[in-house]
């Protein structure tokens, strides 16, 4: 098999417009692919968190606020 320069290098540039099109496609692909990730790790968080809570006994109740002391 003999290497051609076709192989290696676009015969023809692109247009402007499609390569704006070809670069917002990608980015798309990307944020979405990533927004996916986001609310799966966003759910998997979740359901450990509710888990956990689930397992611990109840805290007490919280102690009133402590009185600032005065200075002067």
């Amino acid at each position: 098999m003999t290497a051609t320069k076709d192989q290696f290098f676009k015969p023809g540039k692109m247009s402007a417009q499609d390569k704006a099109a070809a670069i917002d496609h990608m980015a798309r692909q990307i944020i979405d692919k990533e927004a996916t990730q986001r609310i799966q790790k966003t759910e998997r968080l979740r359901k450990l968190r509710e888990a956990q809570e689930a397992l611990a006994p109840e805290a007490p109740a919280a102690s009133a606020p402590r009185a600032k002391a005065k200075r002067g």
